[in-house]
This record gives structure tokens, C-alpha cells and sequence, in this order.
């Protein structure tokens, strides 16, 4: 389906190679312990999870900024799960959340193996919106930096996937027209439409067990990409 046309394949990093879940949890473990927090971690997860994804889609509309965005999502878990906490502890954990995730680097199954086997065969890419300051980390932290020819995220960019602007730069950074490229991403919103709106190739990673749907082809194991491409 792919392979005759795609040069290029652009990679989303947190929730698609790098396992956001499992290193965010890490780190909640880590800092509610050193700040002597008596909160169940199971109990703050279960609430701060949906929350984060929530603040991230206003933060991508541009609603929120990312003082607000690292701000509220603990602000709110924590009124959720009936434990208040001043202003300067929540702003402590804000900081020190940032300051430690990038110290995990756990990955989502098969990604070294598919990177291995996409290298020498595509030139590849990371387009993420996630904070500059840390996507870096996370990949030289997690040993999968040196697959990537150019990493844009929506800092450089000055706009957040899904606006065209972002893989524009990204096509033109990587000097590819988008008929030969493809996204492979975890969010419909931000980077299977986003992409194709564009005219990218896109297929799903679905690592949220969203139902089926008809934008593009659905993964559920990064394995899958190697009877792809």
C-alpha cells in the first residue's frame, strides 16, 4: 500500500514510541513520595490520565497556556481525589514532573526492532508536540535518537499538530513532497488528520483502543508496521 510511493516516515514520539503512561507514572511515583504526598498513586492516576489528555486538547487549540496546562491538570486531580494542596506544592510537582520524566525511558513494544528495520530502508522523522526542553531527552534517553533525520515539534514550529503549518515544516525540513511521506501516530485529531489534511499518508497507531474508523489503516502493535512497509 505504501511501499511503492513513501520515502519518508514521520513518527509522533509520546503515546506512539515513547511510553508516555508508563514513564509518566514513574515519575508521579517518584515525586509524590519525595514531597511526602499520602496519596494512593493507582487512585491520583486514575483521575489525572483523562484529565491530562483533556488539558492537552486545549493547550493544542491554543486555549490554555503551558504554565495553565501544567498548572490545572494537577490542580484539578487533586481537588478530583479530595486532597488539597497549596498553590506552591502543585507548582513544586509541576516543575519537578518536567525535571524527571525524560529520566524514564520506557518504550512502547518493538520499537527499537521496527526502527532497526525502517532505517535503512526510509529516512525517518519525529514531528511531536511535545515541550522541546524534554522531547530531546526523551529520545537520547530511550537510545532511539539517532534513527531520526529531523525532529520538529510545535515549539519550532510555533503552532501544535493538527495545524498544517507543523507538517509543512516538517516536509520542507526534511526536503519530501507529502505523497511520499507518512505520519504514524496515536491521535486521530492531531496526527491522522492533521497529516492527511496535508495530503500525508497516515496510519494509526491505536494505542487507546478507540474504535474502528475509516481515515486510514489501524495498528495496534508497532510490529505491524513491518508487513507495511
Amino acid at each position: 500500500m505504501f511501499k511503492e510511493v513513501v520515502t519518508d516516515v514521520f513518527f509522533d514520539l509520546d503515546h506512539t514510541l515513547w511510553d508516555f503512561e508508563k514513564n509518566s507514572a514513574l515519575t508521579f511515583q517518584k515525586i509524590l513520595v519525595k514531597n511526602q504526598l499520602n496519596v494512593d498513586l493507582q487512585d491520583f492516576l486514575k483521575e489525572y490520565i483523562p484529565i491530562n489528555l483533556e488539558y492537552w486538547k486545549l493547550y493544542r487549540e491554543d486555549r490554555i497556556s503551558k504554565s495553565q496546562l501544567r498548572y490545572q491538570r494537577l490542580k484539578r486531580t487533586f481537588d478530583n481525589i479530595g486532597k488539597t494542596i497549596s498553590d506552591e506544592t502543585i507548582n513544586v510537582l509541576a516543575h519537578e514532573y518536567i525535571e524527571h520524566l525524560s529520566s524514564y525511558s520506557h518504550l512502547f513494544p518493538n520499537t527499537v526492532e521496527v526502527l532497526e528495520y525502517l532505517s535503512p530502508r526510509y529516512k525517518l522523522h519525529i514531528i511531536t508536540n511535545g515541550f522541546q526542553e524534554i522531547q530531546e531527552k526523551k529520545l537520547k534517553g530511550s537510545k532511539i535518537y539517532q534513527y531520526f533525520d529531523q525532529i520538529i515539534n510545535s515549539e519550532i514550529a510555533g503552532v501544535k499538530k493538527p495545524h498544517p503549518h507543523i507538517f509543512e515544516l516538517a516536509l520542507t525540513k526534511a526536503n519530501v513532497a507529502p505523497q511520499n511521506s507518512l505520519m504514524i501516530g496515536d491521535s486521530l485529531e492531531a496526527d491522522i488528520m492533521g497529516a492527511k489534511s496535508v495530503g500525508l499518508h497516515a496510519l494509526h497507531f491505536n494505542a487507546h483502543n478507540e474504535p474502528e474508523h475509516d481515515l486510514c489503516k489501524i495498528i495496534n502493535d508497532l510490529i505491524e508496521i513491518k508487513s507495511i512497509l
